[in-house]
């Protein structure tokens, strides 16, 4: 950092900047818990003395607060991936059920929207094609933030919901299911190299809502990159140069993502388990009748308070799966129910 030569480039300048405090974060963080530590022994051997029900009132509440940072700092080392420490591109999409599964992309888009303002993280809505009655076929989001990739892709795969159907008469009970997809986001630098001559880019006109413009020229961008047979759309910007950037972006964390599953593979060897890291594993129901629970499967973990679920308290499902991959101690996918 002390480089003069570093900050004529501000891309790769901010680029080490990030991966500066992604190690000297951790540890600064240690030492400042470390010193709250002993700044509340000294205290409680105060308050034992002096019988101050006050203070031991206050210094349980201080404990807690401890414990809830330890218990972070805890998930942030164990985001060892090549891209835990990147943001995220967040995508939703529908699956069998119909109506009822594109009203369940919805509700799943709220859920993570709320969860990532509790964590601070800035979201923007990319890309969304709207169902034909309610609720959304598919949405990709952009979720900004340090650890956004590292926490999100721990809820990769298919999410069902078991529910009586609002939009059934009968009042009958129904499954659906929604295929949740998390990439990297990241910017373009060496990481992933690709090559123009691998892209076949075309346009089209952009079907839904957005008005005249949106409609009648062709702004929707779809880029099909040829050695992989990765395909990526964008048609949620006016401009066919801004869907063709945000395209772009969401091809680099593909292409990334295909690096980082080899990483999560080699790491399974490493460890001597079978992992499933593929696509359309079911990872978790969310039952709102004739009970309510939200259970991983991957995990065993579960919640019976399902509205707090939909309100976006999901860390806890984050937290057993990052645990769980760490210890190599995951369901795997035969055996989950």
């Amino acid at each position: 950092m002390a480089d003069p030569e570093l900050w004529n480039d501000p891309i790769r300048a901010e680029r080490v900047a990030r991966q500066l405090r992604v190690v000297a974060g951790p540890l600064d963080r240690f030492d400042q818990l470390r010193r709250q530590v002993g700044d509340w022994i000294e205290m409680a051997d105060l308050a034992a003395d002096e019988q101050d029900g006050d203070l031991i009132k206050i210094l349980r509440q201080e404990a807690e607060r401890v414990v809830s940072a330890l218990e972070e700092l805890e998930l942030t080392l164990i985001l060892q991936g090549p891209y835990d420490h990147e943001s995220a591109l967040l995508s939703l999409h529908a699956g069998a059920g119909g109506t009822e599964a594109q009203d369940w992309v919805s509700m799943l888009l709220r859920m993570y929207l709320r969860w990532a303002e509790k964590r601070g993280f800035k979201t923007r809505v990319i890309d969304q094609l709207p169902g034909e009655e309610a609720g959304l076929k598919s949405v990709t989001v952009e979720v900004q933030g340090e650890n956004a990739f590292g926490f999100l892709r721990a809820e990769r795969g298919v999410h069902r919901l078991v529910r009586i159907s609002p939009f059934d008469a009968s009042g009958r009970r129904h499954t659906s299911f929604a295929s949740v997809e998390v990439i990297p986001d990241i910017e373009a630098d060496d990481t992933v190299d690709i090559r123009p001559e691998d892209l076949r880019i075309d346009t089209f006109r952009a079907s839904g809502a957005g008005g005249q413009h949106i409609n009648k020229t062709e702004s929707a961008v779809r880029i099909t990159h040829l050695p992989t047979g990765i395909v990526v759309t964008c048609q949620s910007e006016r401009s066919q140069h801004s869907n063709r950037e945000t395209a772009m972006k969401i091809l680099r964390g593909r292409l990334a993502e295909v690096k980082e599953r080899e990483w999560e593979q080699k790491m399974a060897e490493v460890r001597g388990i079978k992992t499933d890291i593929g696509w359309g594993s079911q990872i978790r129901s969310y039952v709102f009748q004739p009970y309510t629970i939200v259970r991983d499967h991957r995990t065993r973990y579960e919640v019976g308070n399902v509205q707090a679920v939909m309100d976006g308290d999901i860390d806890g499902f984050i937290a057993a799966y990052l645990q769980g991959e760490a210890r190599g101690s995951l369901m795997p996918e035969e055996a989950r129910s």
